[in-house]
């Protein structure tokens, strides 16, 4: 609780000239106790000023004192322990309270003041700005943040997430943005910098060294939780959450990078410079661009690239959608490639689909000619199924297939035509009725209807019944091959010639 100069000279006047009690004083100023001891505190009365009752801890201060002393961040949990192996039998939330009142308190840490040369350095880092719903996705609004040290020239751009891709496209979108590149770049010890490290000894992640190499910077991790060495960017987070983001509308990212975009060379350009009030932040930058490294002739490809497997149904999965390929590379490896804007597939160094990038979730993206390609390649499929039982029943349907396509006819209707009339007069009748078409040089599933139709009739036989078939692939692919009865016919005349004896 805050309280005014009055309050704490009548606190101090109360305890020390009228020796009231911290709870009398408390009472009558309308304060907790706890603002009165902070007033006493900081007025370097004692730390033991109130008079307590008696506690089960008592003998055991000293030992907990000197335990404390020697080692200062020893959880209270173990020196719980440490004190009921002695004796100590009270309980131990009572305790925790005594550790937090004898702990000694860390000394203040002074820094100095940095300062820094034109064009010397810059300090990066993400900023976390909720969450944003696009179709049924719900992702993270990440805001990259790089500030000149010396000009404290802010840059600020709004992604969908913090991956690497990302974060390179932040870099170069700010090096491109100031027409310059500073000399070192410092960094909190994120995992797109440093994959591992202990102490002074770091391991970069590989492409971040590419990436600096690239534009010719060197990469500075600061030290293990010392975010004072990186205080200029994170006053620039700040700064731009109550200057820019609080109370804004935006349609989407684009809106909103567009609106980060003029502030940052309107509002935040135009503010005092830090080391010279006299004169603005864009002023001191104007100095500052002369000292910044050239930027290299081409940008770096800050790209995401990713290899995906092809399953059963051909599309690529990435970043929560799927992406339609050929058909033909199903059950293969493939890469994508993405920007901001576009996914592309490769195989090897050949493009096989491009599609425009989808944030949404679980939004299927196609390309129209692949779907296409895949149902001509099942129609197809189908039709050689249903050609290869039809040639498996009737072996001269193979000759009239033949035939028809010679002459330019359709294959499709041809076979559909035939395993018709395969299904209602039998494999036999079918065979002997295509053989005596092609003798009549007429290969044509009319010529093979009307030679059934008169062999029917020749053997006074009715007209077939068609039979509906379930839709089973397994039942209607099977091919039944009528065989000769004459055997059973053989056996049914020795039976009565039997009987007649």
């Amino acid at each position: 609780m805050a309280i005014d100069k009055e309050t704490r000279a009548e606190i101090l006047r109360l305890y020390h000239a009228e020796k009231w009690k911290i709870g009398t004083i408390a009472d009558q100023l309308g304060v907790h106790h706890s603002t009165v001891e902070r007033v006493l505190t900081e007025d370097g009365v004692p730390r033991h000023y109130r008079r307590r009752r008696g506690s089960k801890a008592d003998p055991f201060l000293p030992f907990i004192i000197r335990t404390l002393e020697q080692y200062p961040r020893l959880p209270a949990s173990r020196l719980y322990e440490m004190v009921y192996e002695r004796g100590y039998r009270g309980s131990q939330s009572h305790f925790r309270r005594i550790v937090a009142r004898e702990r000694p308190s860390p000394p203040a840490e002074a820094y100095l003041r940095l300062k820094t040369l034109p064009g010397e350095q810059a300090q990066v880092d993400w900023a976390h700005f909720g969450k944003v719903t696009i179709g049924r996705a719900e992702r993270r609004l990440m805001g990259f943040v790089m500030v000149l040290s010396y000009s404290r020239r802010i840059f600020l751009r709004f992604y969908l997430d913090a991956q690497m891709s990302n974060f390179l496209r932040g870099h170069v979108a700010a090096f491109e943005a100031w027409q310059g590149v500073p000399r070192e770049l410092w960094y909190d010890n994120l995992k797109s910098v440093v994959q591992e490290r202990h102490g002074d000894a770091i391991r970069f992640n590989p492409r971040i060294v590419e990436f600096a190499g690239h534009y010719r910077y060197l990469p500075r991790p600061v030290a293990v939780a010392r975010g004072n060495e990186k205080g200029r960017v994170e006053r620039a987070i700040r700064y731009a959450r109550d200057s820019f983001f609080a109370a804004r509308a935006w349609k989407d990212i684009d809106d909103l990078n567009a609106q980060a975009e003029a502030w940052c060379d309107g509002i935040a350009a135009d503010r005092p410079w830090p080391e010279d009030r006299s004169i603005t932040v864009r002023e001191a930058f104007d100095k500052e661009r002369a000292s910044l490294i050239a930027l290299p002739g081409d940008p770096f490809p800050a790209h995401d690239r990713v290899e995906v497997k092809i399953g059963k149904t051909p599309y690529a999965r990435f970043d929560l959608n799927d992406y339609s390929v050929p058909h033909i590379y199903a059950g293969r490896t493939l890469v994508v490639v993405a920007t901001l804007e576009e996914v592309r597939i490769l195989d090897g160094a050949d493009v096989i689909a491009t599609h425009p990038r989808s944030f949404d979730k679980a939004d299927p993206v196609e390309n129209p000619e692949h779907i296409e390609e895949l149902v001509s390649s099942k129609r197809q499929a189908r039709r050689l199924r249903g050609q290869s039982r039809l040639v498996q029943a009737a072996p001269s349907s193979e000759r009239l297939l033949a035939e028809t396509a010679s002459r330019g006819g359709y294959m499709g209707a041809t076979v559909a035509a035939l395993l018709r009339l395969l299904d209602q007069f039998g494999a036999a009748e079918l065979e002997a009725a295509i053989d005596e078409a092609l003798k009549r040089g007429v290969p044509h599933p009319n010529a093979v209807r009307l030679s059934l139709t008169r062999r029917r009739e020749q053997q006074d036989k009715p007209p077939p019944i068609p039979i509906d078939l379930p839709d089973d692939p397994k039942v209607r692919g099977i091919a039944v091959r009528d065989h000769d009865l004459g055997g059973y016919d053989g056996l049914a005349g020795k039976d009565e010639e039997d009987s007649e004896e």
